[in-house]
């Protein structure tokens, strides 16, 4: 039998993911900025790479975030 919908607790998951994507996308930049120096181009561009769609996520959560608190 499925499990019932129950979204009471969305806005409070939706928080949380905001949260950590945030605080990866802050690693990364800190990560970038103190090994610039020994990290290799391509993997400089990867990083960078996903911390945009790091961003893309957290905008995308916000959103749903403010359609679940309407």
């Amino acid at each position: 039998m499925a499990k019932p919908d129950n979204r009471a607790d969305n806005a409070e998951h939706l928080q949380e993911h905001i949260a950590n994507t945030q605080q990866n996308i802050n690693e990364t930049e800190q990560y970038l900025n103190e090994f610039s120096s020994e990290i290799n181009g391509t993997e400089q561009n990867e990083l960078q790479e996903k911390n945009e769609r790091r961003r893309e996520s957290v905008a995308e959560f916000e959103e749903e975030l403010s359609d679940e608190e309407a």
